[in-house]
Order: structure tokens, then C-alpha cells, then sequence
């Protein structure tokens, strides 16, 4: 898999909280004319595009702000978990605490509370800017 799709009305907001959570941004530009039209069914497209990597290089994620026509939300930006779609990205990552604090602070949420799944892992799910909803998976001692 080459990358995710996230099409967002607030870009900055959504890369400030995907760097926040160690991703990088790759590289970010603007794209427009009947090659984009024809290539995603619309006309008259421009959009903002913006690439997201993973800091181990093994992921991406693509951030789409369009400009024209205007993105439309068919349900509410707050979906449940249960909801049918793409509903979480999940993260390894380390020190979970500390990085749910940080996320906290910069105005995310947490969907349900940090819990202990068997002596495998500490697992949190955190709502973010647009109502992104990220896993953060940390593993407990090795797995073998």
C-alpha cells in the first residue's frame, strides 16, 4: 500500500497533529486541470495535496484540501467507532502516556479511555482535528 486518503478542511490543523503524533510531511502542492477532473469523476478541480510520512518511512498518509468544488461531509464530523468506512489509523508508538497528554493538549480527545489489552499492549484511541479518530498502540515487553 502506497498511502490513506484523508480529504480535510483544515489542513494545517490536521498536519500540526499528524507531526505532533511523528509523522513528517514529504511534500505538499497544488493540483488543478482536466487530467485531475477526469482522474476523480469532477470538474473544475483545484486542491491542495499534502503527503504525510511515517518516521520510519513504511507509511503515508495524504492530506486533500480542495479548493473547488467545496468537499461535502455526508455524516457527522464526531462518527462513532462503530460506523461503517475507514474509521481509525492505528500508530505504533512509545510511551503512551506522554503522547496522549501531548495530543490532549493540543485539543484532541480521547474516544474512550487508555486500557491494557492482556500483557500485549496499552491501546488508546484519540479523536483529532476533522473528528480523525488514531489508534496509538504501544507494546509491552517482546512478543515472541
Amino acid at each position: 500500500m502506497d498511502n490513506v486518503l484523508i480529504v480535510v478542511d483544515d489542513l494545517e490543523a490536521v498536519k500540526a497533529f499528524l507531526t505532533e503524533l511523528g509523522m513528517e510531511l514529504e511534500w505538499e502542492t497544488t493540483v488543478e486541470g482536466p487530467t485531475v477532473d477526469r482522474l476523480i469523476g469532477l470538474e473544475n478541480v483545484k486542491a491542495t495535496l499534502a503527503l504525510m510520512r511515517t518516521p520510519d518511512g513504511s507509511g503515508r498518509i495524504e492530506l486533500d484540501k480542495f479548493h473547488t468544488p467545496n468537499a461535502t461531509r455526508t455524516g457527522p464530523e464526531k462518527a462513532a467507532v462503530n460506523e461503517l468506512g475507514i474509521r481509525r489509523i492505528m500508530f505504533a508508538v512509545e510511551n503512551i502516556d506522554e503522547l496522549v497528554a501531548r495530543l490532549l493538549a493540543h485539543g484532541a480527545e480521547l474516544v474512550g479511555d487508555v486500557v491494557q489489552y492482556e500483557n500485549a499492549y496499552r491501546l488508546a484511541y484519540v479523536r483529532g482535528p476533522e473528528g480523525i479518530i488514531v489508534g496509538l498502540a504501544e507494546q509491552l515487553g517482546t512478543n515472541s
